[in-house]
């Protein structure tokens, strides 16, 4: 019974979001909303169906939010289009580090100061709750990969990014607990867990972006061959490119986003620009794929047509990903201990703490007020935040104290899904409305 009723529930929902998109994007709603209601609909506070808690779940929670973190940040660098060059990447990367680094601070000072939290315990939830979240925050980022707007590419590519440069600080959180190895001084964790992670992180997935699409190129343009399954090879670029991280002791989730932004460089140096790009939407609808496989082998608009239709698949998977791992939060809250929670925190990390970590991290650089207040708004915390605390927990954090930063990030990561899931299509509206009226992006 309890497999019948999932299935009624899994597909009510589905054919409802499919019904409904169209509508929900007029609405002061959020998708990631009503998942989350569903999960507590499932949960033990109603239909009891399914039974999560922080810590007896914490492997399985760790492993979805993994996996749905990882196609997020494949889909966020494919939709990055320019060169490294181009200098739209200072902003995300300014926000990922100099941002990063202060929100950490702030957050590890607020606890130490008032949540009572041992030293190790105050990093470990500044990195927890630092990195802004790829998966939930889609409808404020790049919509299609020629845009151009200063503020979508600022937080798609924070987003793709902070979620490595994060890392860095659960280990030294961790560390500090006695639950990792610094080294003498700091020195390994520095060398190791900063320097090296975070380097070949980047360069893994780069080089396999490049040399893999490469090798589709080469296939489909010179022997016709290597055509179709471009969801095989979407999700292998992401397991390989994450697996050889992980071998080399590096950051994946770094490698995964370099390797979703070497592919679409790629296809930016091999395309024919607008040309290519209408030849493919074209071949994208076309009914009977005869168009589709023709543009794929075309030596023009082939690199144009595997990036589009890997990214057209990983977005899909994406969405996937979001309903399953969003109920799960939903599931999992009837077990969280709330009495461990400082609501006051909540208003205060999204309300101080992120606007004046982005204009620290910001300052002098090249954007508008308004875009400013907008990216220190849409500080969304999500799925990130929720693996960070999974792997901690699972890398030994003792109880009590698992039980609080559990509670500390939950708050947080509900409030962040209703307030921004409430706010980001008017306030998008308006910012599209002002964008048509002439005013300039950057």
């Amino acid at each position: 019974m309890d497999f019948a009723l999932w299935s009624v529930i899994v597909g009510l929902l589905l054919v409802l979001m499919a019904l409904a998109s169209t509508v929900l994007k007029r609405l002061p709603l959020s998708t990631a909303m009503l998942y989350l209601l569903v999960g507590l609909g499932v949960g033990p506070l109603a239909l009891g169906l399914v039974s999560l808690d922080p810590r007896g779940s914490a492997s399985m929670l760790e492993r979805m939010a993994e996996v749905v973190v990882l196609l997020s940040l494949f889909t966020a660098g494919l939709k990055l289009s320019p060169g490294l060059r181009d200098q739209r990447w200072a902003l995300p990367v300014r926000l990922a580090l100099n941002s990063m680094v202060v929100t950490v601070a702030l957050i590890a000072l607020v606890a130490w100061l008032f949540l009572d939290l041992p030293p190790g315990a105050c990093i470990l939830l500044g990195a927890i709750l630092a990195p802004t979240d790829p998966v939930l925050a889609s409808e404020v980022q790049v919509q299609e990969p020629q845009d151009g707007d200063k503020l979508r590419f600022a937080l798609t590519g924070e987003g793709g990014l902070n979620d490595g440069s994060a890392f860095p600080f659960v280990m030294l959180g961790l560390g500090l607990l006695g639950l990792h190895e610094l080294g003498p001084f700091g020195w390994r964790w520095f060398a190791v867990d900063v320097l090296w992670a975070t380097a070949a992180g980047l360069a893994t997935g780069w080089g396999l972006g490049i040399a893999i699409g490469r090798l589709v190129l080469w296939l489909r343009r010179r022997h016709k061959e290597a055509v179709g399954l471009d969801d095989f090879l979407a999700l292998g670029l992401i397991a390989l490119s994450y697996g050889c991280a992980l071998l080399l002791h590096a950051y994946g989730f770094l490698a995964v986003f370099a390797a979703g932004v070497a592919l679409r460089r790629l296809e930016q140096r091999h395309s024919a620009g607008e040309a290519s790009a209408a030849s493919v939407e074209r071949a994208m609808v076309d009914p009977d794929r005869t168009l589709a496989e023709r543009v794929a082998v075309d030596p023009e608009h082939a690199p144009a047509f595997m990036a589009q239709a890997v990214l057209g698949f990983n977005q899909h998977a994406e969405r996937i990903g979001e309903v399953a791992i969003v109920i799960a939060i939903g599931a999992l809250l009837w077990a969280v201990p709330w009495q461990h929670a400082a609501w006051w925190f909540v208003p205060l990390l999204l309300l101080v703490i992120r606007p004046v970590a982005v204009r620290l991290g910001l300052a002098r650089s090249a954007v508008s007020r308004g875009q400013r207040w907008l990216i220190g708004w849409f500080g969304i915390r999500g799925v990130g935040s929720l693996y960070y605390l999974m792997y901690a927990v699972n890398h030994g954090l003792p109880a009590p104290l698992a039980d609080r930063l559990t509670a500390l990030t939950l708050s947080v990561v509900v409030t962040s899904i209703v307030i921004h899931g409430i706010s980001v299509t008017p306030l998008m509206a308006a910012y599209e409305r002002a964008v048509r009226r002439g005013r300039p992006r950057g």
